[in-house]
């Protein structure tokens, strides 16, 4: 398709911007009315995608979407392959409607599914709603044509369950709004320093122990104020199936993320054989009840290996993602610097120092992930003292870590935390709630370019897409979560989406005019965003400390 989208004028406020649009009629207006004879046509393999419309639209509307049952007025789902080539890729979709009929073609499923989401938006906010608009019996439909399809095969979204519990029945919800910004790739951070949040049937201790921290800190780690009281929770094999089959129906990937060798104290506290007992008593450790880079880190021994390969069969009968993220980052060296089982690893492998230590336990897990069918993806620590040709990295400091992996032919996912760490604050008021990190405003955000300019056009395909990330260390709550994820996902998922222009000839004021719209259909999601004219009255925490000093974010 064009690299030069056309975008829709502010009365077809759809977010992401589809790439071509059109009126379908002269003068444009209402080319089509749905009511309740209104019936979906869902030809072969499009089923799904007509439950998921039955089931959502259906019940925002009131309206049956029943099956067809004769040639009148209806809904005409169709898989055609042949518009993978035309569209660019197979997630693309074609929309038309006219005075006859709404016809909804995907190149593949999953672009069905993502041309079903724009169907949604063109009916309207009231079409997000859970329940029905009472004496409501029409829905008019715009007379357009769109024919769509993402720049980026990665959209994503990282969630940081592990410093705060989020039950899963908000991660199902989490999921359904991702699907609502076409964003494909869910980023499920399950292990930190602060809880361990997956059953683990061989290592029981990880639910019972390593998933609940005595107190927490309340705001940054610079505040002197803590929740006096347990904080914790896991999710049980059966809830990980529901999630990543919940995810599947939304052509949305669950990519699990058990961070090692740093970032792994809860993981101890549970089992201190894990740690480096040669340098400190680990079984007076407990789960971490502060925010940071704890120095307690896995031990680079034999026993380690072995323990983390059961974690992670366990975890590759759950999710079916190609790609697992085991973490990689801030692995603090000083437990190593002093333990003699380390320094005679170091040793016997030949390694010149404790970062080379580290690559190699990376190794490890890249060759056992490949022999399983698998790809290994983490932080981009990850690059440091050397990294195996088929793993992947994401870029979190910055673009540099991204730059040098695409340029040493690694593929890379870019989430440089100076523009997409959600959890950073959104404006420089001090009546922000917890204000931390970087100030990175709604327009900041959209103007975000995942490719850096100093890739060539071949260093550039190892761009996988980008993903935003969202830290809970000062999010205790949905509430929270949603404050810092909305509307920043929205410009987000603009940017994984659509094809932009560069991030100086951005229309931000178009932008922010089909974002009227899109605060409607968030307010009927039930979103507790963050209002353009700032925090709510009840959303501010004044005499919270936080990190209110520009480029001084928190840790990853």
């Amino acid at each position: 398709m064009s690299d030069t989208p056309l975008f829709p004028e502010p009365d077809v406020p759809l977010i992401p911007a589809p790439d071509r649009i059109s009126a379908s009629l002269p003068g444009g207006g209402a080319g089509y009315v749905i009511d309740a004879d209104t019936e979906i046509e869902a030809t072969e393999g499009t089923g799904r995608v007509a439950q998921w419309l039955r089931a959502t639209v259906g019940a925002a509307t009131g309206l049956p979407l029943a099956p067809l049952t004769d040639s009148g007025s209806r809904i005409l789902l169709r898989i055609v392959p042949g518009l993978a080539d035309e569209l660019g890729g197979d997630e693309g979709y074609r929309l038309s409607a006219d005075g006859y009929l709404i016809a909804i073609d995907g190149a593949s499923e999953a672009g069905l599914f993502w041309g079903a989401q724009t169907f949604r938006q063109l009916l309207g906010p009231e079409a997000f709603r859970r329940a029905p608009v009472s004496g409501r019996r029409e829905w008019e439909f715009p007379a357009v044509t769109i024919q769509d399809a993402p720049r980026f095969r990665w959209r994503g979204l990282l969630l940081d369950v592990a410093r705060h519990f989020m039950p899963k029945d908000g991660v199902l919800r989490y999921l359904d709004l991702m699907a609502a910004h076409k964003l494909n790739v869910f980023h499920f951070h399950l292990t930190d320093d602060q809880g361990w949040r997956i059953e683990i049937k061989r290592y029981p201790e990880l639910a019972e122990t390593a998933s609940w921290r005595a107190r927490s800190k309340f705001g940054h780690r610079a505040s002197p104020l803590w929740e006096e009281k347990p904080h914790g929770g896991y999710y049980t094999q059966d809830d990980i199936r529901e999630i990543v089959a919940y995810a599947a129906e939304r052509h949305i990937t669950v990519v699990p993320e058990i961070d090692v060798p740093g970032h792994s104290q809860a993981a101890i506290a549970a089992y201190p054989e894990l740690g480096n007992t040669d340098v400190i008593d680990t079984t007076a450790l407990s789960v971490w009840d502060n925010w940071g880079i704890s120095s307690n880190v896995l031990a680079p021994t034999d026993t380690t290996l072995r323990f983390y390969e059961g974690v992670f069969e366990e975890v590759l009968e759950l999710f079916p993602s190609r790609f697992i993220h085991i973490g990689g980052d801030e692995c603090r060296k000083e437990q190593w610097s002093e333990s003699v089982t380390a320094k005679t690893r170091i040793s016997d492998l030949g390694l010149a120092d404790e970062d080379e230590l580290q690559s190699w336990f990376v190794g490890h897990f890249d060759a056992w992930l490949a022999a399983r069918g698998r790809r290994l993806i983490g932080w981009d620590e990850i690059l440091e003292g050397g990294l195996a040709q088929g793993a992947a990295v994401s870029s979190w400091r910055g673009y540099g870590g991204g730059i040098a992996a695409a340029r040493a032919g690694h593929d890379v996912v870019m989430c440089p935390e100076q523009y997409v760490y959600l959890d950073h604050r959104q404006a420089p008021g001090e009546d922000e709630p917890v204000p931390i990190g970087f100030v990175r405003t709604l327009e900041d955000v959209y103007r975000f370019e995942p490719v850096p300019p100093q890739l060539t056009a071949e260093e550039a395909r190892h761009v996988l897409g980008t993903q935003a990330n969202v830290w809970t260390e000062v999010l205790e709550d949905t509430a929270r979560v949603d404050y810092q994820t909305f509307p920043r996902l929205a410009a987000f998922a603009e940017v994984a989406w659509s094809r932009l222009p560069a991030p100086a000839e951005r229309d931000f004021a178009g932008f922010e005019r089909r974002m009227a719209a899109h605060y409607r259909r968030l307010d009927a999601l039930g979103v507790a965003y963050r209002p353009p004219a700032g925090p709510r009255p009840w959303q501010k925490r004044p005499g919270v400390p936080g990190r209110p000093i520009e480029g001084t974010p928190p840790n990853r």
